[in-house]
């Protein structure tokens, strides 16, 4: 297992990391109301509003009458392959809006599940456009568009527009009586009565009121994208059934190649160690055998060394058992299961174990290896002086906490032993959780379905 705390210690002496961090909290000195109008990620969410109202307005002409001609063909055969068209270039569109979201807002969005036809043939494309829903929620998407794009299309501009016209008013309050022969903006004006912003109180006022639309102007951004987020997460993203079938073909991939892993394992120890010393054994005893009646005495040696190596093997076979199943897991539970745990750990580890009833077998055999290997990582990488092991039941959940007082800095991110263990548990629907800051305490939670 690789040393989680060595290498989260190593990232954080690295002068590129230590630097970063002093320019992040240099950053943060100003507060976030005053620096959003200048951020990078408002210029991007008012480009992206922008830009949807073209694509919303092309998307919504070219659904509408493709739909509406294809469905007017229906009575024909003609209708059929140009609904399908139609279908076909709204999951283009679709493909469009998700790569404009990744980069003007950042989002994490998978692509939906592709088309499975059941044969190469034309009709056979047809029909699988046609069936498939993620088709039909593109569609959705491009005849919604338009109007919210409109919609906030209208609101961010005019909210951005009057905002920094307003704001810097006083900058540009010379042009007017210069350039226009008036005396600045007009507020309120008839036939025998005008109103102008001309005194200097009346332009403070102006520049105030200004300030005050441009500070809110990056949150009204933000709530209209918000909006865009949920219509690209929700009718451009994959399903969440073809979402839960990915996650269970992963998880059963996981699961296979973790089965094989053990496999390996148990019957590489097999052969190295309990085999090996099973074969030396019967020869050992061949020889006595030979020698029993000419030296006894030599005899009687080898009878005794092959003794020795019985009990050797009997400790490999008990160890190797203990590490696919250990008895004191099934006869007597996970408390003296942990405890038997903890008592071979170089650390002292208090445990508490608080389960009304006993979990499933197979859930309880992946919390016994859950805490056998974090113990292992304080045993080899905490540099810890005591540690903890608590566990509990809350509603369908089986929660497990280790904790240690050690050296901290490990991290789930850095590959191999932390990140393998919650791959396995991710398997089974379960969470693993490390909060393990430079210095300590280190606090690992994984969480488990409860199944009696």
């Amino acid at each position: 297992m690789a040393t989680e705390y060595g290498q989260g210690y190593a990232q954080m002496d690295r002068p590129d990391f230590r630097a970063a961090d002093v320019e992040e909290r240099r950053r943060h000195r100003v507060p976030a109301g005053l620096r959003a109008p200048i951020e990078a990620r408002t210029w991007r969410e008012l480009l992206y509003t922008v830009l949807s109202l073209p694509i919303g307005i092309t998307a919504f002409v070219f659904a509408v009458t493709m739909v509406s001609l294809g469905a007017g063909l229906l009575i024909t055969f003609i209708g059929v392959p140009v609904l399908a068209g139609a279908l076909a270039a709204c999951r283009g569109i679709a493909a469009l809006e998700r790569t404009r979201a990744r980069t003007l807002l950042r989002m994490e969005i998978a692509s939906p599940e592709p088309l499975r036809p059941r044969s190469n043939g034309l009709m056979a494309h047809i029909g699988a456009v046609l069936k498939s829903g993620t088709s039909w929620r593109n569609l959705l998407y491009s005849l919604l568009l338009m109007p919210w794009s409109l919609f906030s299309f209208i609101v961010a501009i005019a909210f951005w527009t009057y905002g920094w016209m307003m704001l810097t008013y006083p900058l540009w309050f010379w042009l007017f009586p210069m350039y226009g022969g008036q005396g600045g903006i007009q507020l309120y004006g008839d036939d025998g009565h005008q109103i102008y912003l001309d005194n200097p109180f009346e332009i403070g006022i102006t520049a105030a009121t200004g300030l005050l639309i441009t500070l809110a102007t990056p949150w009204i951004l933000r709530a209209l994208t918000t909006v865009d987020r949920l219509m690209v997460y929700g009718l451009l993203g994959p399903s969440q059934l073809a979402t839960r079938v990915v996650e269970l073909e992963s998880d059963r991939g996981v699961v296979v190649d973790t089965a094989a892993a053990d496999l390996r394992r148990i019957e590489r120890d097999l052969h190295d160690g309990a085999q090996a010393r099973l074969v030396a054994l019967a020869m050992d005893l061949g020889l006595a055998k030979e020698k029993l009646t000419e030296d006894p005495e030599a005899a009687a040696r080898m009878v005794d060394e092959a003794h020795g190596e019985v009990k050797v093997a009997l400790q490999e076979l008990r160890d190797l058992a203990r590490g696919i199943h250990p008895a004191v897991l099934t006869d007597r539970g996970l408390n003296a299961a942990l405890s038997s745990l903890a008592a071979r750990c170089t650390v002292p580890v208090q445990v508490d174990v608080d389960l009304p009833v006993r979990p499933a077998a197979a859930i309880e055999g992946i919390a016994y290896f859950t805490v056998s290997e974090l113990l292992q990582n304080i045993s080899k990488h905490s540099r810890a002086s005591q540690g903890t092991v608590d566990v509990w039941r809350t509603d369908d959940r089986l929660m497990l906490q280790v904790t240690d007082n050690g050296a901290g800095g490990a991290d789930i991110s850095a590959g191999s032993g932390l990140a393998g263990l919650a791959e396995r548990l991710d398997a089974v629907d379960g969470i693993l959780v490390v909060v393990s800051p430079p210095g300590g305490p280190t606090t690992i939670t994984a969480e488990l379905p409860w199944r009696a």
